[in-house]
């Protein structure tokens, strides 16, 4: 005869006694749920911390966004003084710009317009890029302010002033604007939304990659349903707060003209306004595919089916991610340049590498602390699947790298270079701790199995598990089945949390939660960066205009120029000496005058002289001059015009014989 326990007296007042029965008036008995766990509900709020904390950290002191495309050039000058008004004032940029109604203006001494109000003249020729204005007739003499705002290729608003003069300098009323447009709370509030928006794509591709390709259980784990919809969530709502603000980011920086119907079609007619709404239309398909995901696909259990659905979620997907990637490689950077027609499907891979490797990254770190079934295969899988988005990365990265920066001093003296090296050294970071939680991962075990041994084999567990089974048994006899059903859901919920438990115990899985949780810390920071660089003027087009710039500013020379050649054309008496001297040296009207020596100091006919003028940092000409021969050996040309100032080359073309010729030229300085 076997001792039975005595059990239990319920509480008078009806509540549940220590084993969880049922009171006497047959009311059930709440759920007693285990202590909750601290230290991952922590980790997993730090980093939530960081994605919110560190753009805005980054952004706060980033100041206007710089763009690609640069000022190069104009004519007049900045602070030149022309004798006569000119007809037109023309503008030189380093890249493509779209331009409007009033992207220039030409304000007099006292602030009214002074150009004729319509719409710039595209003036580009070949790769010059030069937009002019009219100038109104019978302009006053005075200092005129030139203002100009468009919109660079590349999606980021671009503006600036300077001023010139006709007969002499005066005062001006002009007050322009002290904050450059892209700047002030509306640049910073859409510079966090290009952040969230690079996040929110990271977390839906990423996570949803992490499912397919490395757990497809995980299509039925609440944690991972809530991270991809969540970044879905994210992209949209980041993407219509980028749609909204493109009017005052580009316009008059103020919140108010977010909602102003008129702005919004003008953004909906450029080409980051078009990439927005694709954006939009693709993330409605990104709906269909998460519903198919975390519904069809997560209940399916046909093992031929799931594979076959497996592989159409795979392509389907795989479209979208590229759609949406290919949003910001068609309005952005990759979008102008050289070689664009490379860099945009180029960028398109790296934004999908970044998103498997670090949308992996955090769907992992999730698993290990909020799932307790991932086993040791899906690690091993993502650990590929990372590796070999590494390898992409890097090939595109190089390839980035080499296209936006272009020289050493470009690397280390811009900011966009300096960001570049603080991104690679982020990603050394990475790859180092990444390289741990790959030690981790080959010393893991399934801890699925392990732990089911180690619960089975628990004395205290089984006891647990064989006296609720004998309970849920007595209890159908005498309650409702409702009852004996909620009963073994609270015996199952216990035994998982044993399992749990135990798997939280291993001290592998607990290295591999750490060294990804440091991986998704750094991964953090590095999105931030990348952000920065991709609102930021790359360095190879930054020098380019920091090179024209020095050009076009380059100071007066003292005097007229000089300039003596030695030739020889090769044939019989083809040896001799060019002079040139241009005077005054400098922008607008230049008297020329060309000496042509013999080899004995004699002056020297010749059949044929040409001369031409060519300023290649802004791409002007070659510019011909044809002299008229005043004496032997001795031509002359009136009223050269030089358009400004420069480092220009002299080419002097002599022929000496029907066949023998040479062309020689000379760098000089025109002030």
């Amino acid at each position: 005869m076997t001792a039975t326990a005595p059990r239990p007296r319920p509480s008078r007042t009806g509540q549940p006694s220590r084993t969880g029965r049922p009171s006497p008036a047959g009311r059930p008995s709440p759920i007693r749920r285990p202590s909750p766990i601290r230290r991952p509900f922590a980790a997993v709020a730090l980093l939530a911390a960081l994605f919110s904390l560190v753009p805005g950290l980054l952004l706060a002191g980033a100041g206007p966004a710089a763009a690609h495309a640069a000022l190069t050039g104009s004519d007049p000058q900045d602070g030149a003084v022309v004798a006569t008004a000119p007809k037109e004032v023309t503008l030189t940029f380093s890249e493509a710009i779209a331009v409007g109604d009033g992207s220039i203006r030409v304000l007099d001494p006292s602030s009214k317009r002074a150009d004729t109000g319509v719409e710039p003249k595209d003036l580009s020729d070949g790769s010059t890029v030069r937009y002019g204005v009219e100038l109104l007739p019978g302009l006053p003499d005075g200092t005129y302010t030139v203002a100009w705002q468009a919109i660079s290729a590349d999606s980021h608003p671009i503006s600036g002033a300077f001023t010139f003069s006709i007969g002499a300098p005066s005062e001006t009323t002009v007050a322009l604007p002290s904050e450059e447009v892209g700047g002030g709370a509306v640049g910073t509030v859409y510079g966090i939304a290009r952040y969230i928006a690079y996040a929110g794509f990271i977390l839906l591709v990423g996570g949803a990659a992490f499912v397919l390709g490395c757990w497809p259980r995980g299509a039925t784990a609440r944690p991972m349903q809530r991270l991809v919809v969540r970044g879905w969530i994210t992209l949209t709502a980041a993407t219509l707060a980028m749609l909204l603000l493109r009017n005052p980011y580009t316009g008059s920086g103020k919140f108010a003209d977010a909602f102003d119907m008129d702005g919004l079609q003008a953004v909906l007619d450029t080409k980051p306004g078009a990439a927005l709404v694709s954006r939009l239309l693709l993330l409605g398909a990104a709906a269909l595919f998460i519903a198919v995901l975390f519904g069809t696909y997560a209940r399916r259990e046909d093992a031929v089916e799931k594979r076959d659905l497996t592989f159409g979620l795979a392509v389907g997907g795989g479209v979208v991610a590229a759609g949406i990637a290919a949003t910001w490689a068609m309005s952005e950077h990759a979008s102008t340049g050289i070689q664009a027609g490379i860099a945009m499907p180029v960028d398109v891979l790296h934004l999908l590498a970044v998103a498997a490797w670090l949308g992996g990254l955090v769907s992992l770190l999730v698993a290990l602390y909020r799932t307790p079934d991932i086993g040791s295969e899906a690690v091993r899988r993502f650990s590929r699947v990372a590796f070999a988005s590494v390898l992409v990365l890097a090939a595109t990265g190089i390839y980035q790298s080499w296209r936006q920066v272009g020289s050493w001093s470009a690397l280390t003296g811009t900011r966009y270079g300096q960001l570049l090296i603080v991104k690679v050294a982020l990603i050394v970071l990475l790859l180092a701790v990444a390289w741990f939680s790959r030690r981790w991962t080959g010393r893991l075990t399934d801890a699925g199995t392990a732990s089911g041994a180690s619960v089975t084999s628990d004395p205290s567990e089984s006891s647990v598990t064989s006296e609720g089974a004998a309970e849920t048994v007595e209890t159908a006899d005498v309650v409702a089945p409702e009852r004996a059903a909620q009963l073994a859901r609270q015996r199952a919920a216990l035994t998982a949390t044993k399992k749990k438990r135990i798997r939280d115990a291993d001290a592998e899985r607990s290295g591999l939660r750490r060294s990804v949780l440091a991986e998704a810390a750094i991964a953090v920071v590095l999105l931030a960066v990348t952000t920065l660089l991709t609102s930021t003027e790359p360095g190879r087009t930054e020098e380019e205009a920091k090179g024209a710039s020095t050009a076009a500013t380059a100071p007066a020379a003292s005097g007229p120029v000089n300039l003596s050649m030695p030739f020889d054309t090769g044939g019989r008496n083809g040896k001799g000496t060019v002079r040139i001297d241009i005077d005054p040296g400098r922008s607008g009207a230049n008297e020329l005058h060309v000496w042509i020596d013999g080899s004995d100091g004699k002056p020297m006919d010749v059949p044929e002289l040409k001369v031409a003028l060519t300023l290649e940092a802004q791409e002007i000409g070659p510019l011909p001059v044809a002299p008229d021969r005043l004496a032997e050996g001795h031509w002359s040309a009136s009223s050269v015009q030089i358009p400004m100032a420069g480092e220009w080359t002299v080419d002097v073309t002599v022929r000496t014989s029907d066949i023998d010729q040479v062309t020689i030229d000379k760098t000089v300085k025109i002030g």
